[in-house]
């Protein structure tokens, strides 16, 4: 009998944002197509929410096996990530995969080591953004872009979501053939009726032009910026307007300390943690993305296969979806008084927010399908 190839999924976090959700596509559809699939992975930052399922009882669910790698975290901790390594080596002599697929920073450079370290067949890295293009110090950055490029030498093949993510790094010695584009990929979902879903998003205030962001609340995604765009809105206009954030994360308190500074109770609405998060699009009339730094965000492909308006920062890959003027609109991360200016473009062009939500919606189901991102991955590992 063939025996199935086995391959071996590790993550930092346990929570189930966009590495983590590409992680679960790939280990749900290839344990259907004859792979043994086992997934390693950290805790998630918001396990103790009640309702919240995080990428471990989302891949148990689909009866795929999960490995708790305890030791596992984003944050810099020689002791505690020395133990991490031996965890992951430990892993990798018992499993024996045959394909050790490695995402995020840290796991990519412990991984891709231990994985050497094993012999292991096939070592998959991928980038899903790097960490040298986060606000930190210089000294930071290039120890930081050192790691990258080691974890890149040292794995078989490395994937990169977007031509933005390849440039960032295909200057550096021996990577060349080493770096493979292959852009995230999703398949359609079901949709909550639109009245059902501006009530789950705006309760009593259904009659309002709903802004609608989906995003952990993190720095990196730019909320703060999103909130101070709807500050600049005129008065008349202002007053129209709900901006809802689905998401849970670290900066909540400062982000709440911000609406209060900022008198926009009203006006802003915090949603939490929301399971059927992208379930609900269908109620919003605007998606608004407003991060300082991206790759190539799954919201975003999310919104646009809803036929929703798109403002977003022109970061990462982004402009790899999105034609500014032509299927949304792209603005200058960091910049309140752009998203000011293109919400009020869209509320006075109601033509163009059906127009762009035509137009992404083809881009996507074109060029960004699961099926697409499945093929060429698994192309890559034999």
């Amino acid at each position: 009998m063939h025996k199935k190839k086995k391959i071996l999924y590790v993550i930092t976090k346990g929570n189930f944002g966009g590495a983590q959700r590409y992680v679960y596509d790939l280990a749900t559809s290839l344990s259907k197509d004859g792979y043994d699939v086992v997934v390693a992975c950290g805790s998630s930052v918001t396990e103790d929410i009640v309702g919240n399922k995080g990428l471990k009882e989302r891949l148990e669910e689909k009866e795929i096996r999960v490995i708790k790698l305890a030791s596992a975290q984003r944050n810099i901790n020689l002791l505690r990530d020395l133990k991490t390594f031996f965890d992951i080596w430990k892993m990798i002599r018992q499993e024996k995969p045959d394909i050790l697929h490695i995402n995020s920073s840290k796991i990519g450079g412990l991984g891709s080591l231990a994985g050497r370290l094993t012999r292991t067949p096939r070592i998959i890295f991928t980038a899903h953004g790097w960490a040298f293009n986060e606000e930190r110090s210089l000294t930071s950055k290039f120890f930081i872009l050192l790691l990258h490029w080691i974890t890149v030498i040292l794995s078989h093949q490395t994937i990169v979501v977007s031509n933005k993510t390849k440039k960032d790094i295909f200057w550096m010695p021996f990577v060349k053939n080493k770096i493979k584009v292959i852009h995230n990929g999703i398949k359609n979902f079901e949709k909550t009726e639109k009245c059902e879903a501006r009530q789950i998003l705006a309760k009593n205030y259904t009659e309002k032009i709903i802004i609608y962001s989906i995003s952990e609340l993190h720095k990196n995604k730019g909320l703060d910026i999103g909130i101070k765009g709807i500050a600049l809105l005129p008065e008349e206009l202002k007053g129209k307007v709900l901006y809802c954030i689905a998401g849970m994360g670290e900066e909540k308190e400062n982000l709440e300390k911000l609406v209060k500074e900022l008198n926009l109770k009203k006006q802003i609405k915090f949603l939490g943690f929301l399971d059927n998060a992208k379930n609900i699009l269908s109620g919003a009339d605007i998606f608004l993305f407003p991060s300082r730094t991206e790759n190539l965000p799954f919201a975003i492909l999310e919104a646009g296969l809803s036929d929703l308006p798109i403002i977003a920062t022109n970061v990462g890959g982004i402009s790899e979806i999105i034609k500014d003027m032509e299927s949304g609109i792209l603005i200058h991360p960091k910049n309140p008084k752009e998203i000011a200016e293109a919400l009020m473009y869209l509320l006075e062009h109601q033509d163009k927010q059906k127009e762009f939500g035509e137009e992404i919606k083809k881009t996507i189901v074109s060029f960004f399908s699961l099926e697409k991102m499945l093929n060429e991955t698994i192309k890559l590992y034999q």
